[in-house]
């Protein structure tokens, strides 16, 4: 069985040239995010406190081995024709759950304002790292993956991984690299219990099997 095993040194990925996928300018993202609770943001925001319990985080613990804030942040996304089901189906994997109102969940969507290199680990290169199961390991791991890789390779401004909850389907991490190619104002904006969303996420948790409140 195929697994993903603990990241090599530095020195083993510098000698390894990466997979590079570039998002080229223009092209659209999503992102759901919460505009409400304990830690509300916005569309914009890179998350510069970490490492969460978030998949790629690739924060570093402080000494005492805890999240802080720092120079490091992270934005999540998704591309592609099934981007809205895969933001949904990777925000609410936890409780299964499509909570539309708690903590004033958020769909946007923006265009890239400049080119985007990302570590393509959807294929052949996550294979040859060991890393072939990264999107659905433990997520501890993939985190130590990303904080490597974010070291061992400086001119890529994230990762393009394969979601585990939406599968085939391309998931973004995007680090505070790519800041630059942000949007200065969305193309869509619209919070879940927006009626023009309802059709939308109904089908989806009706094929994913989670539910909605």
């Amino acid at each position: 069985m195929a697994k993903t095993d603990e990241p090599l040194s530095l020195e083993e990925l510098r000698a390894l040239p990466p997979v590079i996928l570039t998002l080229e300018k223009g092209e659209q993202v999503y992102r759901l995010f919460f505009a409400g609770g304990e830690y509300p943001t916005n569309w914009d925001s890179f998350r510069y406190f970490g490492p969460t319990a978030s998949r790629f985080d690739h924060h570093l613990p402080d000494g005492d081995g805890e999240p802080y804030e720092q120079s490091r942040g992270i934005m999540y996304l998704a591309t592609g024709a099934e981007a809205i089901p895969t933001c949904l189906a990777e925000v609410f994997q936890t409780a299964r759950v499509i909570d539309t109102r708690s903590r004033a969940p958020v769909l946007c969507c923006f265009a890239l304002e400049a080119d985007v290199t990302l570590l393509d680990l959807s294929g052949a290169f996550a294979t040859k790292l060991h890393a072939s199961t990264i999107g659905g390991c433990d997520r501890a791991l993939a985190r130590r993956w990303a904080q490597r890789l974010y070291d061992a390779y400086p001119d890529t401004n994230g990762i393009l991984y394969t979601s585990s909850m939406h599968p085939g389907r391309p998931a973004i991490a995007l680090f505070e690299r790519g800041t630059s190619a942000i949007a200065s104002r969305p193309l869509f904006h619209r919070q879940l219990q927006d009626v023009a969303l309802t059709s939308v996420i109904e089908r989806t948790a009706q094929k994913i099997g989670y539910l909605v409140v």
